[in-house]
């Protein structure tokens, strides 16, 4: 691990003498600063004394410069225009052109380990981060939590009198946490940010976002049909902040962290930001690889040695698809690069906001690219992103039908009433020239991202020169540098000495490395000797220019494979071998000629993954495939919910998924002509809801937009006091989606029924929630789309909601499939590599589940 000693500054000061000091970099090594002494007068009366406001400390030198960092999401290393690829991205080109750029940076091509190492600068697996929060497990390296001991940027920038805001996706709040009443410390604001403005999941609707602000669940402030978009009203809120802090607290720089959604599933944006890229795809996704290449190429952003690596054996060419099909794979792509130039758009706002205070030339603009590389979770393309992450079957022409016959045809795509997905091709062709995509640790396409940086301020320098803190320079910075670098980065630029405790709690060294020495050299020798990676089993290191790497048991791009799955043995994994002296795009596996590297490599990995918290290889997989019984989710089996409770995290609601037997009891009081939710959870992805219209009682169960499943009262309700009950009971066949009888009663009376044929075996939704009385957000029913948050014209007394029929979290995944490994297999791990570290983790009973957003 890297210490961070360059950024030692002056000597600590002794005990009680005042750390405001003129050159504004000799500072305490804790945080908070102990209070300033008073030089108040006190005497036995008013008279005799002098009042006086102890002094201003001033921790930060002379004119330190604002922040801003930008990191996009699920944007491959191809896409952008300013480096080659086919979407404009004027913002990144804009600050390029004022700064430097570099193009052999790197994430760690999964979302919530990503924004960890981003925001500590620590190893993702060493603060708990090194699994997404909704498949946190028990291991130390995969809890979701971040420590005290691992401070974020915003937590020592505050404590050093900056103004901090987070705007956009947060991804590193657990579930569990996901509540009312807290625990609120995991959130943006208990981690450093004085405010937040943005969403708390891997992913949300950009048309009907579920919103926090700060702690709080809040609604959009406008609606759809009104032209809102999110990411529009980040941009929006993040000018509102500038603007308060300059008229307000100028005294004071400000840190913003600006992280949309986008250009993450789903791709949602509006109609004119795609119709910009008609017919601009349509050579389809290995000629536009091709053409990206050689753009790349010739405006010198990668070497003219490089080889472009040819498409997987197990992804889908062009030509395999069918004329009739080219259509919806064209226009899917079409709205993600509209999506993409719009974010890029939004982004850029913020940066025309420094611009008209007069404060862009002393900003720090990092623009991270993406929080890994493009995103192959949509398989073959798809209406509802969520379709794959359920197993739930999806036919072209099964989409289609529904894409036509609901919601107008291809001109849906984009809009606020499907969550699609482009092809998993499309993602491979946007990574050029890398092989894979996210997902994936073996190879650069997940890991792989632009970065750009500026700070054209001038600056005076010891020998009386004038000239820009970074001088802008179009030669790409080639020293390997990895995501855990910004933090580092920032605290040298400012000039802080990084404290040796926060609140109490003795920090951890930094792991990444600064890259100020960067800046204005563009050959430097690069001051970052290692670096490893590791997503769900897929894994590789860093070493002096040697890149090894294992690919890993899953393949993003295609249907879940039960068998790898079931068989897969880390100790038997085959490793590459890349040198990235003479490879930039890791296109000549040198594994089999030079095995003695390979094993050196090996042993490197093994040194980072017990010293990180890797281990157990595969504890990624723990609780999102093998053991979802154990994974983050409430404990009750029995809900006692009351009218007026809403934004329930579909985490900590009762469950309606495969397996979870239920019935819920509705005290009620109707009127004639009754309408309005009763209580739903999930939204236009998939959800369950159950409501009433004009008298009438319904209860549909929506398996994602295909497959849609409706009861319905014979008659209309009679007005009055009514008890209202759904039952759902699943088969106990094993299964993936098993059906389920979805059955109404009123009163003891059954008055609806309706088979469910394939049910939802993980979640409804990456962000909706679980609501009594309506239904916020995006609704969960056609039939009350227009007319959310369609809430209910009665009374409700109480709802209740309890599991049945033996139905708990360990039971009802019990009844899924159970793929068998035997010990004899386990037994054959090499107990010389990796010993403890993995069979603890496999000797365990195999259930399978699938993936939620990442």
């Amino acid at each position: 691990m890297w210490m961070f000693s360059c950024l030692l500054l002056g000597p600590i000061l002794a005990q009680g003498e005042d750390p405001s000091v003129a050159n504004g970099e000799l500072t305490p090594p804790d945080l908070p600063f102990p209070p300033m002494p008073s030089k108040a007068v006190v005497g036995p009366t008013l008279a005799d004394s002098v009042n006086s406001w102890p002094p201003k400390r001033k921790p930060l030198k002379e004119d330190a410069p604002n922040i801003l960092l930008i990191m996009n999401d699920d944007v491959g290393y191809g896409a952008p225009e300013t480096f080659g690829g086919p979407i404009h991205t004027p913002t990144l080109s804009k600050v390029a052109q004022h700064g430097v750029s570099y193009n052999r940076f790197h994430t760690t091509a999964i979302c919530s380990p990503t924004r960890a190492f981003l925001l500590t600068g620590r190893n993702s697996h060493n603060v708990g981060a090194g699994q997404i929060t909704e498949a946190a497990s028990g291991f130390p390296g995969y809890t979701g939590t971040i420590p005290k001991s691992a401070a974020t940027l915003a937590k020592v920038l505050s404590g050093y009198g900056y103004d901090t805001a987070a705007f956009g996706k947060w991804h590193n709040t657990p579930v569990d946490d996901l509540m009312k009443s807290g625990p609120f410390d995991q959130y943006p604001t208990g981690l450093g940010f004085s405010y937040f403005y943005g969403f708390l999941a891997g992913e949300t609707s950009q048309y009907n976002p579920r919103l926090y602000e700060n702690t709080n669940p809040i609604e959009p402030p406008r609606k759809p049909e009104e032209g809102y978009h999110l990411t529009e009203d980040m941009a929006d809120q993040a000018i509102k902040f500038i603007r308060a802090n300059r008229a307000l607290t100028p005294d004071r720089p400000f840190f913003i962290y600006f992280a949309p959604g986008g250009a993450h599933g789903p791709h949602h944006v509006h109609k004119e930001w795609a119709d910009k890229y008609k017919g601009k795809f349509d050579m389809g996704w290995e000629k536009l690889r091709n053409i990206t290449f050689e753009k790349q190429k010739a405006m010198g952003w990668i070497p003219n040695s490089t080889k472009l690596t040819p498409i997987d054996p197990t992804m889908v060419k062009w030509k395999e698809i069918p004329e009739e099909q080219r259509a919806f794979q064209l226009r899917l792509m079409e709205v993600y690069a509209g999506y993409l130039e719009h974010t890029d758009t939004q982004d850029g706002k913020v940066v025309e906001e420094l611009e008209r205070q007069g404060l862009f030339n002393n900003t720090l603009i990092i623009y991270v690219l993406g929080d890994n590389g493009a995103s192959a979770e949509g398989i073959h393309g798809t209406i509802d992103e969520l379709l794959a992450e359920n197993a739930l079957p999806s036919a072209y022409q099964q989409q289609m039908e529904v894409l036509n016959r609901d919601f107008g045809g291809l001109d849906a795509l984009g809009s606020q009433h499907v969550d699609k997905m482009y092809h998993s091709s499309w993602a491979w062709a946007l990574d050029t020239p890398f092989k894979s995509t996210k997902l994936v640790a073996a190879h650069f396409g997940g890991m792989r991202t632009p970065m750009v940086m500026s700070w054209p301020k001038a600056k005076k320098w010891k020998k009386g020169s004038t000239e820009k803190v970074i001088k802008h320079d179009p030669t790409p910075r080639s020293q390997f540098h990895h995501v855990c670098d910004i933090a580092p980065t920032i605290y040298e630029a400012v000039g802080v000495q990084f404290p040796t405790r926060v609140e109490g709690a003795k920090q951890m060294p930094l792991d990444g490395v600064s890259m100020v020495y960067t800046w204005n050299n563009v050959s430097v020798k690069e001051r970052k000797s290692a670096q490893y990676f590791e997503v769900m089993g897929s894994r590789g290191v860093y070493k002096d220019g040697w890149f090894a790497s294992v690919f890993g048991p899953r393949i993003p791009w295609a249907e879940a494979n039960e068998t790898r799955m079931r068989e897969w043995n880390p100790d038997t994994d085959v490793w590459e071998l890349y040198d990235l002296t003479r490879d930039f795009s890791q296109a000549e596996d040198l594994a089999k000629e030079m095995p003695d590297q390979v094993a050196k490599m090996k042993q490197i990995f093994l040194m980072e993954a017990t010293a990180n918290k890797v281990l157990p290889i595969g504890a990624g997989l723990y609780t999102i495939y093998y053991h979802p019984e154990e994974g983050p989710h409430s404990p009750l089996t029995e809900w006692k919910l009351y009218e007026g409770l809403t934004r329930i995290a579909e985490s900590n609601a009762p469950g309606f998924h495969s397996g979870q037997n239920s019935l819920a009891t509705i005290d009620v009081e109707i009127s004639a002509n009754a309408s309005g939710v009763l209580y739903c959870v999930g939204g236009t992805a998939g959800g369950f809801s159950v409501y009433m219209d004009n008298g009438y009682l319904y209860a549909e169960y929506m398996s994602t937009l295909l497959y849609r499943y409706i009861a319905k009262s014979t008659t209309p309700l009679q007005p009055g006091t009514r008890k209202i009950q759904v039952r759902l009971i699943f088969e106990t066949t094993k299964g993936l989606g098993p059906p389920a009888d979805l059955t109404l009663f009123v009163d003891g009376q059954q008055v609806g029924w309706v088979k469910v044929e394939k049910s939802i075996r993980l979640v409804f939704d990456a962000s909706e929630t679980f609501d009594v009385g309506m239904d916020l957000g995006s609704p969960v029913s056609l039939l009350y789309q227009n007319r959310t948050p369609f809430k209910f014209n009665g009374k409700i007394n109480l709802l209740h909601v309890k599991y049945i029929n033996g139905t708990s979290m360990h039971t009802w995944w019990c009844r899924l499939i159970r793929p068998t490994i035997s010990l004899g297999q386990l037994l054959k791990l090499d107990r010389a590599l990796l010993g403890p570290y993995v069979l603890p983790f496999f000797l365990v009973q195999s259930r399978r589940t699938s993936f939620i957003r990442l």
